[in-house]
């Protein structure tokens, strides 16, 4: 089963995108409400920002997880032992955003987390019967007037030929939340692995908008909708001199929110912080 590319606007769209998460742990929606320009802009302001020196005075807040991360404290995936080659910045609406980019950026937020809401509401509409009993509220409502929901903003510089050895822009991972939405980025590497263990390119033509399966969706479904391994693999040839943004929003829950039995969201993320290495 390969990821499938639903149109936004076709009738349909819902079932058919939901069926791709459930296949494959990915969709990917064109004709969507999130306009080029405005990710392109995004883009080009960021990149500017990772090559200043600013950023290192919004050096990120141990506690808060709010602010610009360094390469030297980059994520460690679970399960591997090299950090990622990138830098990062989170923005939440009430954490530290260089003035110059928050208008913009937090535009973007309240756009994609608007589309999100729709989304959950079709995972909702298109999930069987006895796996929906196992939502404790609406999904749409879990994330209602959260203050977890997360976008980062990354960064992966251009390879130097010196990285160290097995080390690569983002190891293979899934990501904690419900959903991850994420506009293609501005140089292709995002690929999805397939339950025989190959791994196959996610659509990133520039304008897709890529929507993945979260640990958090997965338990709150009892397993139903998979969170899949994915990752971002170094470039080569000429792409190699290239930077990559990237812009996930990860859609989280309020706190208080019960996943599972043995779950709420605090709890749930602070184990995979911890995992993470990004909290003690």
């Amino acid at each position: 089963m390969q990821v499938q590319v639903v149109d936004y606007t076709e009738a349909g769209a819902a079932q058919k995108f939901v069926k791709s998460l459930r296949e494959t742990g990915f969709g990917v929606l064109i004709n969507h409400p999130i306009k080029k320009s405005l990710v392109e802009s995004i883009y080009k302001n960021w990149q500017a920002f990772f090559l200043s020196e600013e950023k290192h005075s919004f050096a990120f807040d141990p506690e808060k997880q709010d602010g610009y991360f360094s390469p030297e404290i980059s994520e460690t995936a679970k399960g591997h032992s090299k950090k990622d080659i990138k830098e990062y910045f989170h923005v939440y609406p009430w954490g530290r955003i260089p003035a110059q980019l928050e208008a913009e950026i937090l535009e973007y937020y309240r756009l994609t987390s608007e589309l999100a809401a729709e989304l959950l509401d079709w995972v909702e509409a298109y999930s069987p019967k006895d796996v929906a009993e196992n939502y404790s509220e609406a999904l749409s409502d879990m994330i209602k007037d959260t203050p977890n929901t997360l976008l980062r903003i990354l960064h992966y510089p251009p390879l130097k030929g010196d990285e160290e050895v097995g080390a690569v822009r983002a190891a293979a991972h899934e990501d904690i939340n419900l959903l991850t939405i994420l506009p293609a980025a501005n140089e292709p590497g995002l690929q999805v692995q397939r339950q025989n263990g190959e791994w196959m390119d996610v659509p990133s033509d520039f304008g897709n908008l890529i929507i993945n399966i979260g640990d958090m969706l997965q338990e709150a479904s009892n397993g139903y909708f998979p969170s899949t391994s994915h990752r971002v693999i170094n470039p080569t040839g000429k792409g190699s001199d290239k930077s990559r943004i990237s812009l996930p929003l990860f859609l989280h829950p309020r706190s208080e929110v019960v996943l599972s039995e043995k779950h709420t969201q605090a709890s749930y993320l602070l184990e995979r912080l911890r995992e993470l290495g990004v909290k003690v």
